[in-house]
């Protein structure tokens, strides 16, 4: 199913819901309460790689949540500009050697791995209600403070303030990138923490849950918001509660936050993440920004100049195309 919305509605639109109106002191509030220094864990990997330090690190993320990212680093004597780079849902980060084409360029890599997924950071979390499926929904019976994405955006926020302390880094120059729940989690760095000077994002996921709803369930990524409702609550009587409390995770709602450059990738045919809920998201950005389109693509991977296009709005090379 194609989104309902033309693409000429889509130009102004800007999300079913306004953000809750105690929404950035909700956030200044848990960056507050971060402690001063995170407590982290460095290891050096070996891989016979000449030019390319790689690294595991471990910190200690809120709420019992072990987080871990892989850390690639081009051996140079001088800072580098790191990019974060994040994953899809239910994912993990990519493979040592995927990160390895920006080292080629003096880039650093730092790829976390979203706590409870795919990969090796642990959520030792405890949560009330239905959480048969899914990982939107954790928590949201309780309100914002126990929301599980709450604190992934807080992972995220920390692995950011760890790296830019590293010798090795020019914390003037830290870029986020990622597609689908990796593209949420490039705008939410980018919205969080202001050392991120620019981002990258592709079909962004987590936005305009409102909207979700009312398109109905077409995908694996939202069901668990429908099972939810179909199970627990087919009236829908908490429906304005359960939209309220997720409203402090809708990526919508954290535009107005982000003040560096960023570059927004939309698929015209994607179902998973419909283009009216990306647009509600473009469209609050109010920081230089650019819209690139792909009619012909759904949410799934764009292997045809889209990944030269975004290695050289990160890194400023200069690869053309060849028709």
């Amino acid at each position: 199913m194609k989104d309902t919305m033309t693409l000429e509605a889509m130009q102004t639109y800007r999300g079913r819901q306004e953000l809750p109106e105690d929404f950035d002191s909700f956030w200044e509030k848990n960056i507050a309460s971060l402690p001063e220094t995170i407590f982290h864990v460095v290891e050096e990997k070996d891989f016979n790689t000449p030019n390319i330090r790689c690294i595991d690190l471990y910190f200690n993320g809120t709420n019992k949540g072990n987080v871990y990212a892989r850390c690639v680093f081009p051996k140079v004597d001088q800072k580098v500009p790191v990019i974060f780079h994040f994953h899809g849902y239910m994912g993990q980060s990519p493979d040592w050697s995927v990160l390895f084409s920006y080292a080629a360029l003096g880039y650093g890599v730092v790829a976390m791995d979203v706590r409870g997924q795919s990969g090796r950071s642990l959520d030792n979390a405890t949560f009330n209600g239905n959480t048969v499926k899914g990982q939107i929904i954790r928590g949201m019976v309780d309100g914002p403070d126990h929301l599980f994405y709450k604190d992934v955006y807080l992972d995220v926020y920390s692995l950011i303030e760890i790296v830019s302390q590293f010798e090795e880094v020019d914390e003037n120059r830290l870029f986020s990138y990622g597609g689908s729940q990796g593209g949420a989690l490039a705008l939410v760095a980018a919205a969080l923490n202001p050392k991120i000077q620019k981002c990258v994002t592709v079909y962004p996921f987590l936005g305009d849950f409102k909207r979700v709803i009312e398109l109905g369930n077409h995908s694996e990524a939202y069901d668990e918001l429908f099972r939810y409702f179909k199970f627990h609550d087919p009236f829908h009587q908490t429906e304005e509660y359960i939209l309220n409390t997720l409203s402090y995770i809708d990526i919508k709602n954290f535009s107005h936050l982000i003040s560096c450059p960023v570059k927004f990738v939309t698929c015209l045919d994607d179902n998973v993440c419909f283009p009216s809920t990306q647009y509600a998201i473009y469209n609050r950005l109010t920081t230089e920004k650019e819209h690139l389109l792909l009619p012909e693509y759904g949410h799934d991977a764009v292997n045809v100049q889209l990944n030269d296009t975004i290695f050289n709005w990160l890194t400023g090379s200069e690869i053309t195309f060849e028709f």
